[in-house]
């Protein structure tokens, strides 16, 4: 699969010359075991004379990303056997006794180093023979890429510090006019990490070193109970390579199975359409026949023993209990429907791409933000519908009830990453900010948008509401409320399961996620079968004399987000080996806040689709 790439302007390339430094950079440790990323420097690395930090947008400093300058000296095209990093040639650095119990603990608990040269993260160089022939000599090398380097590695229950790196940087040389100079681009940055442990490692006074012969050579392992000595050393290999700048990401991004994509992509498609058509043949010609039968009006008789929906037709415009929250919840899902939309189809265009750091978590907030004007106008004009009166409260609920959850949740969990000291608590500074942008945009642009809706004409309803609610009459097993949800959410969820796979190993597993365009296939197969599946309940429920579907529509049409909350939980057993209390807290606080989001979201579709629906077939009725 061929994939194009094209670059976004502000993200332009750095040319080099021969013997140009190229800085290298640390982002942050993380493990997929602990969900905690950690700073550079939170370990006894080897330091630069002037620690500077690179300013950060908010979506790097969400991610617990901590960029900072290292004292790796490379220059561009100039190649090193070995250099010690830092303390004199001849005195290697002695890590203490509570340096050395950290150091071990952070590779018992599988941490990998994240830099970057030129912007591109390392990575780890994976060779996996794939046996298709065993007897075949020539195997086949399957090349995968894994983004970091582990810190370290145990064996028999000893511990083993990775301290030497042999950088191998692949640079693409640009064409010339024939007098001038060559410029030089990073297009690829791996690293070989080794274990090497002081006594095979012969350092000079020039700081340079000369590394054993592989052969002969034993790993450096770190003693938690003593002081332990070492060198940190490195070397930097340049090749010349065919990539060109504009495609340096493809090895990063390389998914050996876009084909499951394109499989889940049909397989849901052919689903949906299959049930469309179901649905639309079972719902048109049942409707044809009910609104025929009920617009005959031939004898008298037979219209005194009707049943079916156009019984509760004086009742099925009666507002719900709680006008105010379901208006505010709605309103915060059109808000949620929009960001995402607006996310997901400018990352497809290829604008929010893996380069830019952290663009896609700040370019999320803002949108929430700024599209509080179209959730408090729906969600004005809704609650003006359902005979509500205090609009003022009515803005506050929508303005804070989702977002107040999701800070409170986050601030509760911030806590607990603080308590760890880990990067990926979000410093003091940026919480007020966030809380100023909460307050300071997005509550006044709700307010707006919930005046103007409130002003609006409310919906217009197609028949009378009778003074006297009618008796509804004993419901059959089926149709109760926790058997709707279940019922509704399994086609959502199937369409969307693949995706939903992928989008969590990007979350806890440090991978890449990148396959925007098919997102955006799935979100639109969710939509529509969202809305199809909440079409069908409400008709249920109406054709069992049952009006009560405001609330019941909300909760059954965002069914799919309890089968989301139980994948969750199967990857949580399966696919992570998380095993301390704060990890397992962290993973079960975010996912809440995800099933949340999704139930919302997908509520409002069903929702907004069965009101559209109703209205619908009582405006088509001649009602006496």
């Amino acid at each position: 699969m061929k994939v194009v790439a094209f670059y976004v302007p502000g993200v332009a390339p750095i040319n080099f010359h021969q013997n140009d430094p190229v800085e290298i950079k640390a982002v942050k440790l993380t493990s997929s075991r602990t969900q905690l990323p950690y700073e550079y420097y939170s370990l006894p690395f080897c330091q630069p004379s002037k620690i500077t930090y690179k300013a950060e947008n908010l979506g790097e400093v969400l991610r617990g990303d901590r960029i900072v300058n290292t004292p790796f000296q490379v220059l561009m095209n100039s190649e090193k056997k070995c250099e010690v990093l830092c303390g004199q040639s001849n005195k290697p650095v002695t890590l203490t006794v509570e340096q050395s119990r950290l150091v071990a603990e952070r590779i018992t608990e599988d941490y990998y180093v994240h830099l970057i040269a030129d912007n591109l993260p390392v990575a780890t160089r994976l060779e996996l023979y794939s046996n298709r022939d065993s007897d075949d000599k020539k195997k086949e090398k399957d090349v995968q890429f894994e983004h970091g380097y582990r810190l370290g590695f145990m064996d028999v229950n000893k511990i083993y510090l990775h301290n030497h790196l042999s950088f191998i940087l692949y640079y693409h040389r640009e064409d010339m006019e024939e007098d001038q100079e060559h410029t030089y681009r990073v297009v690829r940055f791996e690293v070989i990490p080794q274990s090497i442990r002081l006594e095979d490692l012969k350092a000079d006074e020039k700081s340079s070193c000369t590394l054993p012969e592989s052969t002969n050579s034993s790993p450096q392992e770190i003693d938690p109970n003593k002081e332990n000595q070492l060198y940190f050393t490195y070397s930097v290999h340049w090749e010349e390579s065919d990539i060109k700048w504009a495609s340096r990401w493809d090895t990063y991004l390389t998914m050996s199975d876009v084909q499951i994509h394109w499989f889940s992509i049909i397989n849901s498609v052919v689903v949906v359409f299959f049930l469309s058509g179901i649905l639309s043949m079972i719902i048109i010609r049942t409707l044809r026949k009910d609104i025929a039968n009920y617009n005959k009006e031939d004898d008298i008789e037979d219209t005194m023993e009707e049943s079916g929906w156009k019984l509760v037709h004086g009742d099925v415009f009666r507002p719900p209990q709680y006008p105010m929250i379901l208006s505010s919840l709605l309103g915060s899902g059109i808000q949620l429907f929009c960001m995402i939309l607006i996310v997901i189809f400018v990352a497809m265009l290829g604008m929010l791409s893996p380069s830019s750091r952290g663009a896609l978590m700040t370019t999320a907030c803002f949108l929430f933000m700024f599209m509080g004007v179209f959730g408090g106008f729906s969600a004005g004009r809704l609650y003006r519908t359902l005979k509500g009166h205090r609009w003022k409260k009515g803005a506050f609920c929508t303005a804070t009830l989702y977002p107040g959850v999701v800070f409170g949740i986050c601030f509760v969990l911030n806590c607990f990453i603080w308590g760890k000291h880990s990067s990926g608590a979000v410093p003091f500074p940026t919480m007020v900010a966030l809380l100023c942008m909460w307050f300071g945009i997005s509550l006044p642009l709700v307010y707006l948008g919930y005046y103007f809706g409130f002003r609006k004409q409310p919906y217009d309803n197609p028949v009378r509401t009778n003074q006297i609610p009618r008796q509804i009459p004993e419901q059959r097993w089926y149709m109760n409320r926790f058997v709707g949800i279940l019922m509704a959410g399994i086609l959502p969820f199937g369409a969307m399961f693949i995706e939903l796979f992928f989008i969590f190993s990007a979350i806890w597993e440090n991978q890449f996620y990148y396959l925007f365009g098919f997102l955006f296939l799935v979100f639109i197969i969710l939509v529509v079968s969202c809305s199809q599946i909440s079409i069908v309940m409400v008709y249920f429920q109406l054709c069992a004399e049952d009006y009560r579907w405001w609330w019941r529509n909300f909760l059954v049409s965002g069914g799919s987000a309890f089968y989301v909350l139980v994948y969750a939980i199967f990857y949580f057993v399966n696919k992570l080996d998380i095993v301390e209390f704060i990890p397992s807290l962290l993973y079960f606080g975010y996912t809440a806040l995800m099933v949340l989001s999704f139930w919302l979201l997908t509520g409002t579709i069903g929702f907004y689709a069965a009101y559209m629906f109703v209205r619908k077939i009582y405006a088509a009725v001649k009602i006496d």
